[in-house]
């Protein structure tokens, strides 16, 4: 069994490498050559944390197993540890021994951003010059530095419900020598592509903040309740996802999909765009939105690349187990 530690981690994996993952395994869910299990989360009634698990197969890439952690929200100000915490397990597919087990915290940022960046890739307008962001936390940093290798971006634009967050945007906007400009949410018309990765149970973003044209990633809900973007903008929009029983049940498109507004069937996956069986953007003016939920094969996918890449430069850890 091999072992790449967290700390190992920045130094193996670049973007470059959670995005092709990422798509590659977006892919394989498309054309049925890869399926993630149920996933299980649990409140676990100590430290307010929520535990789960989310794993699956993917056949084409030969990789099975199961990411495990979740949320602590008092780590950060009593132990000085990210409140996120997760764990990748890869098993042999032939023979179901453990083959690999990997640091999961850097990777589920990095393969997060992988996502809506993939999203951006396949779905946006080829001359999208404004970038908005919804959100200024940690993963609002990943999220655009892998936002803004997809297109020539000549500007971003802001808004957080805590203003004085901002800067980490306008931070990561100055290092790829671009103006950033705080707005207000009405503001938000002014961009091509929004991506919005906040924790919100309330709608931020309502269709009138975007004009047509728009490429709008949901980047934030992945539990039931959470909600970015006002209903009527799905409605609005047509939609992608990174698998359609999740943004039904848990992401983005749940609220539409129980307000009756929009159906499971009007929801693409966003392999099939990437496969060449969807046509993606119909038109300039088309709105289109990716829900990205967040799927367990995505963790596999940058956790087996990972692995590949300490293997071949020699830092991984081998254990007989």
């Amino acid at each position: 069994m091999h072992i790449v530690p967290e700390r190992d981690i920045a130094d193996l994996m670049t973007r470059a490498a959670a995005f092709d993952a990422v798509e590659k395994v977006f892919a394989a869910m498309a054309a049925e050559d890869a399926y993630n299990f149920p996933v299980i989360r649990e409140a676990l009634g100590h430290e307010e944390a929520l535990y789960g698990f989310k794993g699956g197969f993917d056949r084409a890439g030969s990789t099975l197993g199961l990411k495990a952690g979740g949320y602590w929200p008092h780590n950060l100000e009593k132990r000085g540890l990210i409140n996120h915490q997760s764990t990748v397990f890869l098993f042999d597919p032939d023979t179901g021994k453990v083959s690999a087990m990997v640091g999961g915290n850097l990777l589920t940022a990095l393969r997060t951003a992988a996502a809506s960046s993939v999203s951006i890739k396949h779905l946006a307008r080829e001359d999208a010059k404004v970038i908005g962001m919804v959100g200024a936390g940690h993963q609002a940093t990943f999220q655009l530095r892998a936002a803004l290798e997809q297109r020539s971006f000549e500007k971003v634009i802001g808004w957080n419900l805590h203003p004085e967050m901002l800067p980490n945007l306008e931070k990561v906007a100055a290092e790829a020598g671009l103006p950033f400009e705080a707005v207000d949410l009405p503001g938000l018309k002014e961009a091509d592509v929004v991506i919005t990765i906040t924790s919100s149970f309330d709608p931020i973003v309502l269709s009138e903040h975007i004009s047509d044209g728009t490429h709008v990633a949901c980047m934030g809900t992945d539990t039931i309740g959470k909600q970015e973007v006002a209903a009527d903008l799905l409605t609005r929009a047509t939609v992608f996802t990174d698998e359609v029983a999740q943004s039904t049940t848990l992401g983005e498109a749940q609220h539409a999909v129980a307000n009756g507004s929009l159906t499971a069937d009007q929801i693409t996956q966003l392999g099939a765009v990437i496969n060449g069986t969807h046509g993606g953007r119909a038109s300039d003016r088309e709105v289109t939105l990716f829900d990205g939920t967040g799927v367990g094969l995505q963790d596999l996918a940058v956790a087996a690349r990972v692995v590949e890449l300490a293997i071949e430069k020699g830092t991984a850890i081998e254990v007989d187990f």
